[in-house]
């Protein structure tokens, strides 16, 4: 009974290209109406370099490699922020990512270079600029632009050559991962609303939807705070049809997004941060084993926890971690599948930087299907050793 039900579950998470997430009803998004693992780590990456938060900075830059993004194109969105954030925060972001990529390299985790940038050769820059900027746009752009380019025409040089000639045509990122970046700077600074709700307006004409924005200002509530997030979700809302979260009638969190109602709260006793819990099979007579399925929301995770008889977890959704004792911590994705011994210690949850749902198939043995242990200190959860 147990491999029919888990051979089922398997189906579900590979039936459809879009595996879960693709399987809506009526008025529910699709995934393609959300930012993608990637998107969402440029998202942490872009918030936290204008912040100067180097610390999470540090656990978003191996997150987002982890996602797919490549070194180069990190390097080329903390590059970016040189010109919304300023050269020290650029700066910065670079150094702690070599101290990243130093420290990955140490555990033998080799990262994917990436594509490097096409050379640019020859013509004029500004007018090169200024082209690029009339696509992005969508209007035409005077030459020198009118009020701050009439008043200080340096300034007006600086921004065609320099970022839409020599960043925004660079072909390492395209130019909604660079609008990604942008807005999600700019999002996390104060004092900046013009320019915000400039790139918000350029980010929809690129492809960006105003739920992937707001998906976008969920993660800066997260990681810098519910002032910014708030003030970038208003700018959204003059712009589109976005309503923020006090508005609407239900829920929007992607805890939402899963197949199987999220259940309720976690106890203490077995989690640190917010985690749901609802059980699909309990054992029976029938059944040496319980179904349930578990949502952890970013930075959530179980305390240290053995199985007398072993687990097995499908992640349905979003990024999660998971460690063995004495083993690396394993990043796990929407589709995979976790096969944990007996009586090997180890715990599991979401990464910092996004929520994630697994069902766990737990064994019984004497009765018996976890032994919880004590917490994951928040060092151990960065890989830290005490």
């Amino acid at each position: 009974m147990k491999y029919i039900l888990l051979l089922a579950v398997l189906f579900l998470l590979t039936s459809s290209p879009g595996n879960l997430n693709a399987q809506t009803t009526k008025g529910e998004k699709s995934e393609m109406q959300y930012l993608t693992e990637t998107e969402k780590s440029i998202v942490s990456i872009a918030s936290l370099t204008a912040n100067g938060d180097l610390e999470k900075l540090r656990t978003a830059l191996g997150v987002g490699l982890e996602a797919g993004l490549t070194v180069n194109e990190i390097k080329e969105i903390l590059v970016q922020m040189y010109a919304y954030t300023g050269f020290p925060r650029s700066l910065n972001g670079i150094n702690t990512f070599r101290a990243v990529l130093d420290e990955r390299q140490k555990k033998g985790i080799k990262d994917t270079e990436g594509k490097t940038a096409t050379p640019i050769s020859g013509g004029d820059k500004y007018e090169r600029g200024r082209k690029t900027l009339e696509k992005l746009t969508g209007e035409p752009q005077a030459k020198p632009a009118p009020g701050n380019g009439e008043f200080a025409p340096r300034i007006d040089a600086f921004l065609k050559e320099h970022l839409f000639a020599d960043i925004f045509d660079s072909d390492v990122l395209n130019h909604r991962q660079r609008e990604i970046a942008t807005i999600s700077a700019l999002a996390a600074m104060d004092g900046v609303v013009p320019q915000l709700e400039s790139h918000i307006s350029i980010g929809m004409k690129a492809g960006l939807t105003a739920d992937q924005l707001g998906e976008a200002f969920d993660l800066i509530e997260t990681h810098i705070g519910r002032k910014q997030a708030d003030i970038a979700r208003q700018s959204l809302a003059k712009l589109s049809s976005y309503k923020p979260k006090d508005q609407l009638p239900t829920e929007t969190s992607l805890l939402t997004d899963t197949v199987f109602p999220k259940g309720e709260k976690g106890p203490a006793d077995w989690f640190t941060g917010t985690v749901y819990v609802q059980m699909l099979a309990p054992t029976t007579e029938n059944n040496n084993f319980s179904i349930g399925n578990v949502t952890f929301e970013a930075g959530a995770r179980s305390h240290w926890h053995t199985h007398p008889a072993g687990q097995t977890l499908l992640v349905t959704n979003g990024i999660g971690l998971y460690q063995e004792k004495g083993q690396p911590i394993r990043t796990i994705k929407k589709g995979e599948v976790v096969i944990c011994d007996k009586n090997i210690e180890h715990w599991h949850g979401a990464s910092p930087d996004s929520q994630m749902t697994h069902i766990a198939i737990t064994n019984i043995k004497d009765g018996q299907g976890v032994t919880w242990l004590k917490p994951v200190t928040d060092k151990e959860y960065r890989g830290n050793k005490e």
